[in-house]
């Protein structure tokens, strides 16, 4: 069940964020810590990208905040959809995904930042307000393997093959690996069958995977943080 709640308050001085998570724990916790600022207000909240979309149109807040994981089409893909009707507004992903894999993917997407969601408060609030500011944010390690990639043109090994992922065929692996069916991660992203098997093909061939099966245990265990395998 999709939901979009508005409370925006449309004046003073505070900067008025929407944010988008398909967790109510982490909406809850981060509407309290950003409404305890003084600076900051949460003006809209949605648990999916379509009904975000629509009522971002509507709220025109400051700044948005998005998870990677939503309920139907991915963070990644709303940050796409927004980006191409707003080219200036601050976009921070907040993920548990693995930032090495997704934080550049995120910020070619149109984010200006990416964070991770086990970080303390502070460095949070930190990440919005950057954005707000027009800078970049990303974790020092994000940045030094992004100017890593810049001066030796390299991409680390232990993330190269995850990495040569289209950003569609990232969305089907990591739905595959909680344990979405075929048909699921079709109507999850308003696909055809034929069209999410032709991803698992090229998933599998660019993973050097035989079958299915091995389909799918690669994808549980690196959904499940086991990168190595």
């Amino acid at each position: 069940m999709s939901m979009a709640e508005l409370n925006c308050s449309g004046s003073g001085k505070k900067h008025r964020i929407f944010l988008v998570d398909d967790h109510p724990l982490i909406r809850q916790g981060l509407r309290l810590l950003i409404n305890g600022e003084d600076d900051l207000s949460i003006c809209g909240e949605a648990d999916e990208s379509c009904p975000a979309l629509q009522s971002i149109l509507i709220t025109r807040p400051d700044g948005l905040i998005v998870d990677i994981s939503l309920n139907g089409p991915d963070g990644l893909e709303l940050v796409k959809d927004v980006r191409g009707r707003f080219s200036a507004l601050p976009i921070l992903v907040l993920s548990m995904y693995d930032e090495l894999i997704y934080a550049e993917r995120a910020l070619r997407a149109g984010a200006n930042g990416y964070i991770m969601k086990q970080e303390a408060s502070q460095k949070v609030l930190l990440a919005i307000r950057r954005i707000l500011g027009r800078e970049i944010y990303v974790s020092d390690s994000v940045a030094a393997k992004m100017l890593h990639q810049y001066v030796n043109g390299a991409t680390s090994c232990a993330h190269s093959l995850i990495g040569d992922l289209t950003d569609r065929e990232l969305e089907v692996f990591r739905l595959i690996g909680h344990g979405h069916s075929t048909r699921q991660i079709a109507e999850d992203l308003h696909l055809s069958i034929k069209t999410v098997e032709t991803y698992q093909a090229h998933i599998k061939e660019k993973l050097s995977l035989r079958s299915a099966r091995e389909l799918i245990q690669h994808a549980v265990r690196w959904t499940m943080g086991d990168r190595a395998a």
